[in-house]
């Protein structure tokens, strides 16, 4: 029981909750009010007139009696000297919705003088603002480097002004929409949520909506798809170039990109591979040009990426100059490869020149 002081203590004050609107949705949060309105005293214990009355203390909870309890609020008396069937009104908020609530009130004069509780009245929280849609809120598949939007609405059920917020983690966002004020009872807003994947993952994340003290919040869900990779890699020839003649051992390169990446290149000569596929960069492979015929030949390039695609370079076309080695005959006399044209005729037949 409050206590009092030495003289006359407030008399009891009458209270009720009232109730407008209906509860929206089933799902728990704590956006939830209740009106409760109440008459106030206008005498002290003793008879004497109530002259010097500061506020109120208003209990509430769950519990069946809870005054005195830990849960309460002061409200500020409008008067101090309330006049006969005047009421004072005040709006609890943060309130689970749907739970059950038992109020009551005490007035407190000007010394601290507390009145006792009042009788308990009971009512059903109902909500502050709703929020649509509520729940698990599924964003579906979506390629990774694209996103996918989904609309929640945010309404004023409990009259007056609500003021609030939307906030939520990533890889989800608030991309319109909030902050949000609605002014009366229907007013709407519509706060726009983005999901952008990072990965192929499943994501979730908890869209939070806080308004007046209040909060309603829902569960967004995605998961990131990999985009299928269609793009062919670019491959060209760099060495040797088009119209060159090679002989011996030599160099053969290319150059090659993909938009993911490289995963393999293969060297053509005459169409056919020439040596083993290179996996790495630098592009290149050594070609012993003495294992083809001499003459003209085309060099080309094929370029592959991890899904499959494949880019072909424009061919260069080289000649061969492999030449023989093998010695010519050594004439008695004379050079390798010129007669002796000194030896008088018929000597040379004869070995003697």
């Amino acid at each position: 029981m409050p206590g009092k002081n030495a003289r006359s203590a407030v008399a009891h004050v009458a209270l009720s909750c009232l109730l407008s609107g209906v509860l929206l949705g089933t799902s728990s949060s704590t956006a939830g009010i209740l009106d409760a309105t109440w008459t106030a005293p206008t005498t002290n214990t003793d008879g004497s007139p109530l002259t010097d009355l500061t506020s109120y203390v208003l209990y509430y909870g769950t519990s069946p009696s809870p005054c005195p309890g830990s849960s309460s609020v002061r409200v500020a008396s409008p008067t101090s000297s309330p006049g006969p069937n005047q009421t004072t009104s005040f709006k609890l908020t943060g309130l689970t919705t749907g739970a059950p609530y038992n109020v009551a009130v005490t007035a407190v004069d000007a010394v601290g003088n507390q009145s006792a509780c009042s009788s308990v009245a009971s009512a059903v929280a109902r909500t502050d603002f709703a929020v649509s849609p509520t729940g698990s809120v599924n964003f579906g598949s979506v390629n990774i480097g694209s996103f996918a939007d989904r609309v929640f609405t945010v309404s004023n059920t409990g009259g007056g002004t609500v003021s609030g917020a939307a906030s939520t983690s990533a890889p989800f966002s608030i991309v319109s929409g909030s902050p949000f004020t609605l002014g009366g009872v229907g007013a709407t807003q519509t706060v726009t949520v983005r999901f952008t994947p990072t990965t192929t993952a499943t994501a979730s994340a908890t869209v939070s909506f806080t308004a007046n003290g209040g909060s309603n919040s829902a569960v967004a869900t995605g998961s990131g798809a990999a985009l299928a990779d269609t793009t062919p890699p670019t491959i060209a020839m760099t060495v040797p170039l088009a119209g060159a003649t090679v002989s011996g051992t030599v160099t053969v390169s290319a150059s090659a990109t993909d938009n993911i990446g490289v995963a393999g290149v293969q060297f053509k000569l005459d169409g056919v591979s020439l040596g083993v596929q290179v996996t790495t960069p630098p592009y290149a492979v050594t070609w012993d040009t003495t294992t083809a015929t001499s003459g003209a030949h085309m060099l080309s390039a094929v370029a592959r990426d991890a899904a499959g695609n494949t880019g072909t370079s424009a061919g260069v076309t080289v000649t061969v100059a492999t030449g023989s080695t093998t010695a010519a005959p050594t004439v008695p006399g004379g050079s390798a490869t010129t007669p002796n044209r000194s030896c008088p005729p018929g000597q040379a037949r004869k070995g003697r020149c």
